[in-house]
């Protein structure tokens, strides 16, 4: 879609952006709709330039938080659908988004319903995201809807913030850890080489080895940093396969510590998910096969695929989940008493609500049992090569303190 550049009015003053629209009369109209009197508008010719470069999802998940919370309290304050687009369109900061809003806009002027106009954007609104927009304009409660789905997207937000700090420590540490290695084995073992070669003498088995870990870091450097590469393109050609998917993520359920906090991420995920669909009035069957796709494990993915076949065969969810080793006993039972009761939804809140702050309180765990460790991993790699480099330092300075 054509991009527009102008320069506006607005009750607070001078303002400068761009625009996204068909036409110079398109974006006019959609500016002034926002409450900007355009005193210039000039169409930007896309080049290689000027074209974004988008890393990641094209729009964040705050920003859709944010977006969800203002459509929210527009509507239920009476306002109507298109205009509270067309309000939110004008405001948003994020270029992308913004676009998306002006022809979702569109397409609700030229009659679509909301569900249809988010439809065809899937790459910024999810098949949830729809399904759940679909309810809510069936039922006629598209505000409750859509402060549920800013909720929804808020606690999976702050999930994954979670995991995401948990796990970034190590792997950054590690990292860290590798390069020192690198660095003191290319850099400065060599320096101490020439020196020891020079007084000669048998040097202890610990220099010898650090030596000779230096000298193939030097020669073999392309060997050793091919096999690297090769083992992430692999790992990632080998996840892109069903049976890959499944047996890394049974892997990773099995890893200590981190096996439990990404389970008890999955659970809270799917469970919120689960419950929000479900009190979006959407259909069981049908919101269990949305949550599949949202879970993020392909362990439990099959989890939830088995729990739908037995209830379009009549039997209750709950018995694939009482079977199955990576659900925890405390959420097969709460889901059965839901279903036995009729309040499903809300059970299901309840173990998500439980298990978010489970996840919180691993994270913590995690991190407070593995800054230690990791220090003490780095201590001895970096210790074992400064030893190797003193040993012979020392025999060195008493042979000449004996002369």
């Amino acid at each position: 879609m054509p991009r527009f550049q102008y320069t506006g009015r607005t009750a607070s003053g001078k303002v400068r952006g761009t625009v996204n629209a068909n036409s110079e009369r398109e974006a006019v109209s959609r500016l002034r709709s926002g409450g900007v009197r355009v005193i210039d508008i000039l169409e930007v010719k896309e080049t290689v330039w000027t074209k974004d470069i988008h890393l990641g999802p094209p729009v964040k998940l705050v920003e859709l938080v944010l977006f969800l919370r203002q459509f929210a309290t527009l509507v239920s304050a009476g306002v109507s659908v298109i205009d509270s687009v067309s309000i939110l369109a004008a405001q948003v900061e994020g270029k992308v988004f913004k676009g998306v809003l002006y022809e979702v806009e569109k397409e609700l002027r030229e009659g679509q319903s909301l569900s249809k106009a988010f439809q065809k954007h899937p790459k910024v609104f999810s098949v949830l995201f729809i399904s759940m927009i679909q309810a809510g304009e069936t039922s006629g409660n598209l505000d409750d809807t859509l402060e549920r789905l800013a909720v929804q997207y808020e606690k999976q937000h702050a999930l994954r913030q979670k995991v995401v700090s948990a796990m970034a420590y190590p792997i950054l540490v590690g990292v860290i850890s590798i390069a020192v290695v690198i660095f003191l084995l290319a850099a400065v073992v060599p320096i101490f080489e020439g020196l020891f070669a020079d007084f000669g003498g048998e040097l202890p088995v610990l220099t010898r080895f650090v030596l000779a870990m230096s000298n193939w870091t030097q020669s073999f450097w392309y060997i050793w940093s091919g096999l690297l590469l090769a083992l992430i393109l692999a790992f990632t050609k080998v996840r892109k396969t069903q049976k890959g998917k499944w047996r890394s993520d049974y892997a990773m359920l099995k890893v200590p510590l981190i096996g439990k906090l990404l389970q008890k991420a999955a659970i809270a995920r799917f469970t919120r998910t689960l419950s929000s669909l479900l009190k979006s009035a959407v259909p069981i069957l049908e919101a269990l096969r949305m949550a599949e796709q949202t879970v993020g494990n392909e362990i439990m993915r099959n989890v939830l695929r088995e729990s739908r076949e037995l209830l379009e065969v009549g039997e209750p969810m709950a018995t694939a989940l009482k079977n199955h080793w990576s659900i925890p006993p405390l959420v097969a039972q709460m889901v059965a008493v839901g279903e036995q009761t009729g309040a499903l939804d809300t059970m299901l809140q309840k173990v998500a609500d439980f298990y978010e702050q489970e996840v919180e309180v691993a994270t913590d765990r995690f991190k407070a049992i593995i800054e230690p460790v990791l220090i003490v991993l780095l201590a001895v790699l970096v210790g074992t090569i400064v030893l190797a480099i003193l040993i012979p330092m020392f025999e060195l300075f008493n042979q000449l303190n004996t002369y």
